[in-house]
C-alpha cells in the first residue's frame, strides 16, 4: 500500500477537494493508495511517497524539497487527470 498526501497553501479549499476526488477514483478503481490531507506545513512531517497538489504549487516546492516527489494536478475535478497521475505514481513505486 503506498502513502499519498494532499495539500496546498491552507489546507482548506482546494486540497480538500482534491482530496475528495482523489479518493473517488481510489476507490472506483480499487488502487492501492492511502491518501492523506495537510496544508503545506504537514509536508515536513510526512513519511509517505508524494504529494499531490495544484500545478502551480507542485512547481514552487519542488525546489524547496528535491526528495520528494510532487504530482501537479492542473484540473482539480478531471477525473481522467488524477488517474492518469495515479497510474504513473504507481508504476515509478512498484
Amino acid at each position: 500500500m503506498r502513502r499519498i498526501l494532499v495539500a496546498c497553501r491552507f489546507g482548506v479549499g482546494t486540497s480538500l477537494l482534491l482530496k475528495i476526488k482523489i479518493e473517488n477514483v481510489i476507490s472506483e478503481y480499487k488502487l492501492p493508495i492511502i491518501c492523506e490531507h495537510s496544508n503545506l506545513d504537514g509536508i515536513k512531517g510526512f513519511n509517505g511517497d508524494a504529494i499531490f497538489t495544484v500545478i502551480d504549487v507542485a512547481e514552487e516546492l519542488k525546489d524547496v524539497y528535491p526528495n520528494i516527489e510532487f504530482y501537479g494536478i492542473k484540473n482539480i475535478i478531471d477525473k481522467n487527470e488524477i488517474l492518469e497521475n495515479l497510474k504513473d505514481f504507481l508504476e515509478k513505486h512498484q
